[in-house]
Order: structure tokens, then C-alpha cells, then sequence
């Protein structure tokens, strides 16, 4: 039978991060475990690399200085760039509730380590990103030190770094039961391949964890949620370095990536079929609509079908990671439910977790509004970031 200290469930940058903190930390003989074909063939792959510490809870903006602190070392200490570009992030307000909740949001940031995020008025705005039809805009709010990281970079980052720690990667290796001793803990983790003997697991399954921890009769309150992206053609119509820039009221946000221009609203799932992450031609020119109406020099822009994709993002009720041990089960660890904050946060949450493994308690940030075991108490939710 085969043998690991840890298995790692999912190879995403979420798992690989842990992997590679894991290691770092002294842990051996890990075994990061995915059923895709390779690296990128989950939800990491279709992140749109936006990278922010604009929100509007303390803990995540927390981690995100977290995040950036190592982003700033990648490259020295993984042997990777991360492709972090302090490009910007652009919110605006359309309406007197969306300029109050970006002030709220404001007076977090501030709170919480992030005084160069400021209000900015329609003439800031106009310099910021000229390219905006401003009319009915009230105001914004940008902080020049968010922007832009390459998702891929950084998972292959984080695996190489990992593999050089001595950390055993198998694609192609589905998880399919867990089994507990008499006390509790996994003692065992049922593969497609074979069994492995374990002493703890990380669920880094991502939109799939709420499955991953049934299987050890654990349950977690992480859904999949459906995002898309539309993908102009490669046209030279906005400039790279222009900032992520997001309407308040009904998220729509549009960024350049590699010459294309990509456009992005939230939208519901499919009724009945929650991990159904294809693209909807009638959403795809509904938010095409939208950017010709709100930015005008893309009324000469063409939607490219072909390179138009979706994803699927890990929910949790208050839109909050949950990280630390299930509380059903001990030696069954949760990295989960980032709300599509996972690439940007996966920095920070695989080191608090390496420390939560290692020490009993995370080191460098108070993560406790992040347990598991919050969603049992009665305040449970009330605290929502709403960014």
C-alpha cells in the first residue's frame, strides 16, 4: 500500500500552493493527487488574473497584502514570475448606494493597511481610463497597487517549487473514498489508481470540495458558480496597462489581456446543473452590449466566439475562505470556498495553512473568522464582503 503524510486533493494553485508551503515547512512525503490530465485543466486555468485588496471585510484585504507581500519574492524565493502588475483597480459607482458601499469599503481598506486606496471623481476617472462614457457616473474608488498576475505562472510556480521539495504529483488520479479510523481521523484515501495510507488530507478541490469532504462523511457549505468571459478578437482599441475597471452595481468589469479585450458580468448558474460551466451565446452578446454602450470605442470591437470561455467558481455563504480542519473529521484540512478569490489568495492561505498543519494555529494572520466552524455558530454569515 502506498504511503503519504499528506494527500493533497487537487492540483489548482490552491493545492499547489499548500503543497509547496507544506514542504517548506518540513512536512514530507506528500502526495498532491488531480483527476485532470495536467496543470491548468481546472479552474485556475480559467481565471482572468486580476489581483486586488479592495474589499470590504479586513481579512481579505488582509490576505491580499499577505498575497502581495509574496508575489513581490516570487520570483527569488519560487524560481517564477508571477507576472504581478500594479496596473490598477477601477470601481465605480452609478448610484448613491453604490458610492456608499465603495466608501464602507473604503473606510475597511484604510483600517486594514491599505491607505492608497482612494475616492476618485469623474475627472479622475476620466484620466484613469479615458476611454469610459461617463455620463451617470457619480464616482470610484482605485488603488494603484492592485491589477494583474498570471494564473498559470504562478500554479506552475508553485508545482516546480513543490517537485523540488520533494513533493509527488499524480494527474490522472481521481479520489474516490476516504476511510476513518475509530478515532475519527482518515486513515486511508480510496484513488482510481490505488489506496494510500494517509496521516491528514487537504481538500483543495475547489468548486468539487463539497463532494471531496462527503466522501470522508464531512460536509462543507462550498458551491459552484458559474462566470463567463467574453474575448474580443486581438485589436489594439484599449491599452494593456489600462486598469481592471468594474461597475459597481451589476459587476460588469472589463480588463486587456494579451491584446484581447475581456469582458465579464456575474450570471447565474444553470438550474439543475450546478457544475455546468459552458459558455451562453445570449449572455456573451448581452455583455458585448453592455461595453459598446459603457465604452464606446469598443462599438468597432469583435466578440471572438472560439476564444470565449467559462469557469466555475468555489462559493461560501459569506463569500469568505474556509480554512483550517473540518470539524467532523481532524486530520481533514480545508483550503476551500476563496469565492473567486483563490488564485490571488493562494499565496497567503497554503503558508496559513502550512502553519495551521505545523503549528496548531496560523502565525502570521489571524485567520480565526476564517474556520470551519464558523457556519455552526449563530452569527454565521453576518459578516458578507460584498466586493
Amino acid at each position: 500500500m502506498t504511503q503519504a503524510s499528506v494527500a493533497v486533493i487537487g492540483a489548482g494553485a490552491m493545492g499547489a500552493s499548500a503543497a509547496y508551503h507544506l514542504a517548506r515547512s518540513g512536512w514530507r512525503d506528500i502526495l498532491l493527487l488531480d483527476r485532470s490530465g495536467g496543470p491548468g485543466e481546472g479552474s485556475t486555468g480559467r481565471a482572468t488574473g486580476g489581483f486586488r485588496a479592495q474589499f470590504g471585510t479586513p481579512v481579505n484585504v488582509r490576505l491580499s497584502l499577505l498575497a502581495r507581500e509574496a508575489l513581490g519574492r516570487f520570483k527569488d524565493e519560487i524560481g517564477a514570475d508571477p507576472g504581478y502588475v500594479q496596473a490598477g483597480y477601477l470601481w465605480l459607482a452609478q448610484s448613491e448606494a453604490d458610492r456608499e458601499a465603495l466608501r464602507a469599503a473604503l473606510r475597511v481598506q484604510h483600517a486594514s493597511g491599505l491607505p492608497e486606496a482612494a475616492e476618485v471623481g469623474p475627472d479622475e476617472i476620466g484620466r484613469l481610463n479615458p476611454a469610459l462614457d461617463r455620463r451617470g457616473i457619480l464616482s470610484g474608488t482605485f488603488c494603484p497597487t492592485d491589477g494583474f498576475i498570471r494564473p498559470l505562472a504562478i500554479l506552475k510556480g508553485y508545482l516546480d517549487a513543490a517537485a523540488r521539495h520533494g513533493v509527488r504529483v499524480e494527474w490522472g488520479t481521481e479520489v474516490i473514498g476516504m476511510r476513518r479510523g475509530a478515532d475519527g481521523r482518515i486513515v486511508e484515501v480510496e484513488t482510481s489508481r490505488r489506496t494510500i495510507a494517509v496521516g491528514a488530507v487537504v481538500n483543495a478541490a475547489g468548486p468539487w470540495a463539497g463532494r471531496v469532504a462527503a466522501l470522508a462523511d464531512a460536509t462543507i457549505p462550498v458551491t459552484p458558480l458559474r462566470r463567463q468571459a467574453a474575448a474580443t478578437v486581438p485589436c489594439d482599441l484599449l491599452p494593456e496597462e489600462m486598469p481592471m475597471t468594474i461597475f459597481v452595481g451589476d459587476g460588469f468589469h472589463l480588463r486587456v489581456r494579451d491584446g484581447r479585450v475581456l469582458l465579464l458580468r456575474p450570471t447565474p448558474g444553470v438550474a439543475g446543473r450546478p457544475f455546468e460551466a459552458s459558455v451562453d451565446p445570449a449572455w456573451v452578446d448581452d455583455v458585448a452590449r453592455t461595453a459598446r454602450e459603457r465604452v464606446p470605442v469598443l462599438r468597432d470591437a469583435v466578440i471572438d466566439d472560439g476564444a470565449c470561455w467559462a469557469g466555475l467558481y468555489e462559493m461560501s455563504p459569506d463569500n469568505h475562505a474556509i480554512l483550517g480542519p473540518a470539524p467532523e473529521c481532524p486530520n481533514l484540512y480545508l483550503i476551500n470556498g476563496s469565492s473567486g478569490h483563490g488564485v490571488m489568495h493562494a499565496p497567503a492561505l497554503g503558508m496559513l495553512l502550512a502553519e495551521i498543519m505545523t503549528t496548531g494555529r496560523a502565525v502570521t494572520l489571524d485567520v480565526e473568522t476564517l474556520s470551519p466552524g464558523r457556519f455552526a455558530k449563530s452569527q454565521a454569515g453576518e459578516v458578507t464582503d460584498l466586493l
